[in-house]
């Protein structure tokens, strides 16, 4: 693996300027802007000191991004490593950059002080599958100071023991368990601020139709809970060839069904105070968009609402896609401190910034 420091300190170039924002649709009082440009970016988090880091999946690299100046654009955009395999997954933990490829989880200490010479990754796993399909990874920590790795099944559907589950472990890679079972392939998960309980999304299998089966949003209040792939997928759709004699009734229900073949992938709990209050607590939801679907589906974000126990979906951010064509297709979402609500973009290389005004 190498390391080398790409710094931009200019303007925001053509690639920015050619894209028609004014094609998005969002509610009234809100604006889109863009905030940095990344090529393929992916997964994001957010240092300490207010560096955004951000993954690729197609690319090899691992990018940070810097406002220094507050204004809503990044000054500098920094590649601190490349040669890596699928790097999709970021987090941020106690002054150290932790990163997914597909088999390895790495760390960068004291990365935010060295954006001009980044120092030698220290591996923290080095062993986990190295089947790239659904091998792209999310990575987070809870608030239990534990790290959570998902381990996508290596298959549209199958049943293979040692995938399809959600994996946690101590920062320095001891300690592994497995907390969820039944998940075939998340890109996203957070923590609600009130309860400490994960949530997440999750992609559902392919072939059986345009319109089966949704992809989901799930709740894990404890470890143990077994979420159905491959025997049952959305709750209530036993699978044709490994769903004989199961029962949905069996295995955890989504919360949220999404829409079939969205991609749901980056979520988070909104607490920030720049939105109005009906969406604090509610979780932002971005739809990378169908690619197997007759008629294109999804290419936007979505507002999961809380409304007591409850969640109802609606539309935030819609308009990348129009007919079949897109000009976007949204990846993950953050919440700065000032409540702004950033949306990475692999398709046109973007980083987005939704603000509110008044």
């Amino acid at each position: 693996m190498r390391h080398f420091l790409l710094l931009l300190l200019l303007p925001l170039n053509a690639v920015a300027a050619d894209l028609p924002l004014e094609r998005i649709r969002l509610p009234e009082g809100f604006s889109i802007s863009v905030f940095a440009e990344v090529p393929n970016a992916r997964s994001m988090t957010l240092s300490d000191g207010g560096v955004l880091y951000v993954g690729n999946r197609a690319g090899d690299k691992v990018w940070a991004v810097a406002d220094r100046d507050g204004d809503g654009k990044a000054e500098e955009v920094h590649v601190i490593a490349e040669g890596l395999s699928m790097p999709n997954g970021v987090a941020w933990h106690e002054g150290a950059l932790f990163v997914a490829e597909v088999n390895r989880i790495l760390r960068f200490d004291g990365i935010d002080e060295r954006l001009a010479d980044p120092p030698a990754p220290v591996v923290v796993v080095d062993d986990l599958p190295t089947e790239r399909h659904h091998g792209w990874k999310f990575i987070a920590f809870g608030p239990d100071g534990r790290l959570y790795v998902p381990i996508g099944a290596p298959c549209n559907v199958c049943d293979e023991e040692g995938y399809a589950l959600i994996l946690r472990m101590n920062p320095d890679g001891s300690g592994r368990e497995v907390f969820a079972r039944g998940v075939r392939n998340t890109v996203g998960f957070d923590w609600d601020p009130e309860t400490g309980e994960l949530w997440f999304t999750d992609n559902g299998r392919d072939m059986l139709g345009d319109d089966l089966p949704d992809d989901e949003l799930n709740h894990a209040p404890e470890t143990g809970l077994h979420f159905g792939f491959p025997y049952c997928h959305a709750g209530s759709i036993l699978d044709p060839q490994f769903g004989k004699g199961r029962r949905c009734e069996d295995y955890r229900a989504p919360v949220l069904r999404l829409g079939p073949h969205v991609a749901a992938l980056g979520m988070r709990f909104y607490d920030g105070d720049m939105f109005p209050e009906r969406y604090r607590g509610g979780i932002f939801i971005a739809q990378h968009g169908s690619w197997n679907r007759s008629s294109k589906i999804g290419y936007r974000v979505m507002f999961a609402a809380r409304e007591g126990s409850a969640f109802s979906l609606e539309p935030f951010a819609e308009g990348w896609l129009e007919g079949e064509a897109s000009f976007g297709r949204p990846v993950d979402v953050e919440i700065m401190p000032d409540g702004a609500l950033l949306v990475s973009d692999d398709q046109a290389g973007v980083i987005y910034r939704i603000v509110h005004e008044g």
